[in-house]
């Protein structure tokens, strides 16, 4: 397969992916704005967490400053200005998919061109109801992509490609979700284990559909270890770390090449890392520690994976994020 057929079905599962994650901190964060504030400060470091998940605090200060609930929304979601945003995300998915339709199947075209049209349909200015609505299509046009994918597509090497760019772009998310409302987030001594900080707990589990999964295996109350635990270390948990590397691990091996080399060795000892390790470690490294330090191993990864397979023409592009950068599309 060509570098530039490979590095176009990459980004395009990526930003599939990012627009789904881009999504769903979005519709946590309106979630949580119901619980009561008291100052524009107050607002305004509620609303920072998915701006410093998603790369996109500099961008937003330059053009909006302080935080609120409806600028940091419309930013986000559909703002074309913002690289990040699901407009951005779903434009450069479609632009990607255009560009390669020959290496995938007309059913999967036809979800992304009909995802794009369908979001220009929306109206620019919206309610919060309207947004809710938003977000839950943005999240099922994603969902029902992968199931087409899944469905219909040769289990070539294309489709590797795809499975490695949808299980980098949600690895990473799940760490920054996790990493920001433990570390930025983190509420007063007073409030921990609170209504406040146990309806955090609670919306960060729902923004990786792991609620339900969660009661079934603790069935007990919200924990940080515990919530910690599940999207860290536990394998049968499909957004959680551990599964989302099983899945770059197999891809890459699917994939082989004797290009390939370093990627496959950052993946298995990340991999190795996920599948042996245990949440005490992670504690008593210190979880943002952890976290950082996976965030780094991934960006690598992603870094090499460009280097051995995709095109070599193109620079990487970056939007500002925390503690890391988040890799654009070339």
């Amino acid at each position: 397969m060509l570098s530039r057929t490979a590095e176009n079905l990459f980004w395009m599962a990526r930003h599939i992916e990012r627009a789904e994650n881009t999504a769903r901190i979005l519709d946590v964060a309106q979630r949580s704005a119901l619980l009561p504030v008291v100052t524009d400060i107050e607002e305004a470091h509620l609303w920072y967490a998915p701006l410093k998940i998603t790369g996109s605090a500099k961008g937003y200060a330059v053009k909006h400053g302080l935080a609120k609930a409806d600028t940091v929304t419309h930013f986000m979601a559909l703002d074309p200005d913002n690289p990040a945003s699901i407009y951005s995300c779903l434009r450069l998915a479609r632009e990607n998919a255009r560009t390669v339709r020959g290496a995938m199947t007309s059913e999967m075209w036809e979800v992304i061109n009909d995802s794009w049209l369908e979001f220009n349909r929306q109206p620019r200015q919206m309610d919060y109801e309207k947004f809710q609505v938003f977000f839950d299509r943005v999240k099922v046009r994603s969902h029902l992509f992968r199931g087409v994918t899944l469905g219909t597509m040769l289990k070539d090497i294309g489709f590797s490609f795809i499975k490695l760019g949808t299980f980098l772009e949600r690895a990473d998310n799940t760490a920054r979700i996790l990493d920001v409302k433990y570390h930025i987030l983190l509420p007063s001594v007073d409030d921990v284990g609170g209504a406040a900080d146990y309806y955090q707990w609670g919306s960060l589990l729902k923004s990786v559909s792991a609620f339900e999964a969660y009661q079934k295996i603790y069935r007990d109350v919200i924990s940080p270890k515990r919530v910690s635990e599940l999207l860290i270390f536990r394998g049968d948990m499909p957004r959680s770390l551990h599964a989302c590397l099983n899945e770059v691990e197999a891809a890459l091996i699917d994939i082989d090449g004797t290009s390939g080399k370093e990627a496959r060795r950052l993946a298995g000892e990340q991999h190795a890392e996920l599948h042996f390790g245990r949440i005490e470690d992670a504690f008593g490294h210190g979880l943002h520690e952890y976290l950082t330090d996976f965030l780094k191993n991934i960006a690598l990864l992603g870094q090499e994976i460009q280097t051995d397979y995709l095109s070599r023409r193109h620079s990487m592009l970056g939007a500002e994020a925390a503690p890391l950068k988040i890799l654009e599309n070339p």
